[in-house]
């Protein structure tokens, strides 16, 4: 029997016909399994071209902890799952190998006593049976006996079938799934939106950092727009990685509670300390004795810490300090919107998260909006006119998917209209959180570039404000390592969509009825001279 100090490869084996299910079904399934930091064995992802299949199959089931077995309407065909199936059971027989079979397009009778698409698999198996003669047939007659007892054996045990469900949602039936197979394992995991698109590519070179075996300290930062998923992909990451280490952390919401928590930084490094050490509490009075507890929790172990949303550099200081204060291999990852954090540490791995494309944002919009991932055909121009308001932000895909589920035409109509004047409330106030980091003079040039100079030269820009008191060269810069800005090949001044409609509306709404709010601004920022001059741009902006 299996003890439970067994290490295993894989938490999962998921056996399945390729043909049914290989790119919807099964597809999905893997996606959402990995998400969750379940580390699954798909034939395809986990054998390499020229090695022998079947014995790492085997090899395969041997490994996981708990192999997953799909049930499709031409499964009973493929001799290939049968045999897997065979190998299965008796795994579980001799070492009580855990079992979860999943009815997909099948009820679990028609698995048990091979009825409908099983009846006529199996009487295709015993022409093919009848075709040979001799001690051939005499063995294949046997093969089948095992294949029809085999199915009768997974049938009766407990598990979880599509048919049954009230609404027949794969990606909801999928989500049970996942919390099934996570009750079985004991893991306790950080829960990932239900629907993502383009995760898995985002963070594949994490998680080939995270499982280097290197015996350095790595620290890696993760940095991108508000509302673009760095806290999601941290997540994954998280999940996929945790228990590879001797201890780990998740850290949440770090800017926010260094803000508004009477003692931030202490309260942080208590989380740290309690999570590494398994629950142990020590009282910590003030910073300075956090940081000796920190530096002893945390230098006889292999860690991995996530910081996420991190702004500020001192708060990063008191909680990690220096990379002697880590055990070998340890890893710490921070996610930030500000790409020149950790300017000071001379070693850091960066991983920046792009917003999604096109196709991605029409996918995960979607998902919210009709449950699939692509849209009804009398909504397709509707959903191709909404992604465009979102910015390929998953935040905002999310947010008007969600809101648009369900409604008629007419409420998509008013709804898409709206945006055109007011954009998103939600993703707005995220988005607003990397502006107001930004001291008076940056959010003065911020508010210029998105009202004047988005698509702008950049060397003209700063020319243009070089009479000003906003620095413009530094300001530039500043604004570059918020993300809230980026300098193209042909050196213009780039401003995502999403980001100049919040600029246009921070200036909006602090002077709504004024139609002269603009040239008020160039005003604030000593450029009173640059109003006669430039009366078209200053039109042209308001």
């Amino acid at each position: 029997m299996a003890t439970p100090q067994t290490r295993y490869s894989f938490h999962v084996f998921l056996s399945f016909r390729g043909e049914d299910t290989r790119k919807n079904f099964t597809d999905h399934l893997y996606t959402a399994l990995i998400n969750a930091g379940i580390r699954t064995f798909r034939d395809d992802d986990e054998i390499r071209r020229g090695e022998n299949i079947e014995s790492e199959l085997q090899k395969g089931i041997r490994e996981s902890k708990i192999s997953l077995v799909v049930f499709s309407e031409d499964y009973g065909s493929s001799r290939w799952c049968l045999d897997e199936l065979v190998n299965i059971l008796n795994r579980r027989k001799k070492e009580g190998h855990t079992v979860l079979p999943v009815f997909y397009t099948v009820s679990p009778e028609d698995v048990q006593n091979q009825t409908g698409s099983f009846a006529k698999a199996f009487v295709n198996h015993e022409k093919r049976g009848n075709a040979e003669s001799g001690e051939k047939r005499k063995e294949w007659m046997e093969k089948m006996e095992k294949w029809r007892v085999a199915l009768k054996e997974v049938a009766e045990l407990e598990g979880m079938c599509l048919a049954k469900e009230v609404d027949g949602h794969e990606a909801k039936f999928i989500q049970k799934i996942i919390k099934e197979i996570l009750k079985r394992l004991n893991r306790t995991v950080l829960s990932v939106p239900s629907y993502t698109v383009g995760l898995e590519s985002r963070v594949k070179d994490i998680n080939s950092w995270l499982q280097d075996e290197s015996s350095e300290v790595g620290i890696g930062m993760i940095c991108g727009l508000g509302g673009v998923g760095k806290t999601t992909v941290a997540k994954v990451a998280y999940n996929s990685n945790y228990d590879r280490f001797d201890g780990s952390c998740f850290l949440a919401n770090v800017r926010e509670i260094s803000e508004k928590h009477p003692n931030g930084q202490v309260y942080l490094q208590k989380q740290i300390f309690e999570s590494i050490l398994k629950g142990r509490k020590d009282k910590i009075y003030n910073a300075d004795e956090g940081i000796v507890k920190m530096k002893d929790a945390i230098g006889n172990k292999k860690v991995f810490i996530v910081f996420d949303d991190v702004d500020q550099l001192d708060v990063l200081d008191s909680l990690i300090g220096t990379r002697d204060w880590f055990y070998p291999g340890s890893k710490i990852l921070i996610t930030t919107r500000c790409e020149k954090l950790l300017k000071s540490y001379e070693r850091h791995m960066l991983f920046k998260i792009k917003e999604l494309g096109v196709d991605e944002s029409l996918k995960l919009f979607s998902w919210y909006a009709f449950a699939q991932d692509y849209p009804l055909e009398e909504f397709k121009m509707l959903s191709t006119e909404a992604i465009q308001h979102c910015g390929g932000l998953p935040l905002a895909l999310y947010d008007l998917g969600s809101f648009l589920s369900g409604r008629d035409m007419e409420i998509w109509r008013s709804k898409l209209q709206k945006l055109e004047a007011i954009p998103h409330s939600r993703v707005q106030k995220n988005l607003e959180i990397s502006y107001k980091s930004l001291d008076d003079h940056d959010q003065r040039l911020f508010l210029l570039i998105a009202s004047l100079f988005v698509g702008k030269d950049k060397d003209y820009v700063i020319k243009f404000l070089e009479n000003s008191d906003l620095h413009p060269t530094v300001g530039i810069q500043n604004l570059i390592d918020r993300s809230l800005i980026s300098i193209d090949d042909e050196n213009k001044v780039m401003m995502p969509p999403l980001i100049q409609d919040m600029g246009k509306e921070i200036i909006r709404r602090e002077s709504p009825d004024d139609p002269e709010r603009l040239c008020k601004l160039l005003n604030q920022c000593g450029l009173s001279n640059c109003l006669t001059e430039n009366n078209n741009l200053c039109a042209a902006g308001n």
